[in-house]
């Protein structure tokens, strides 16, 4: 079997930080690429300008994966912070049970 792991040599390296590091690039750049070229061909099939049709789908490229990219991180963010969150509580819960605190909460809970 093929294992998935990639190989440190083909990562590519953007201002000293790998790429393949950052949550959510890859799949922005994979949707405003196609968006971009989608968006470009069929401007170029409805025009027949192939100056108009160039700057369509690169602005359609650039605003596709900026909007992909702040959604992505938006939603990235949240999945976090609700990590960070129960992360706490689970901390909190060992701490407390078997204690007077954990019944009263479990008092409060219900």
């Amino acid at each position: 079997m093929e294992d998935d792991t990639e190989d440190p040599s083909k990562s590519f390296f953007i201002f000293g930080r790998d790429v393949a590091q950052i949550p959510c690039f890859r799949n922005s750049f994979l949707y405003g690429i196609s968006g971009g070229m989608g968006v470009g061909v069929l401007t170029f099939l409805g025009t027949s300008r192939p100056h108009l049709s160039t700057h369509v789908g690169f602005g359609s490229f650039f605003c596709g994966t900026i909007v992909y990219w702040m959604a992505c991180r938006y939603q990235w963010s949240l999945r976090r912070f609700e990590q960070q969150q129960l992360r706490e509580a689970m901390r909190l819960q060992s701490q407390y049970e078997g204690t007077q605190k954990e019944r009263d909460l479990d008092l409060k809970s219900a």
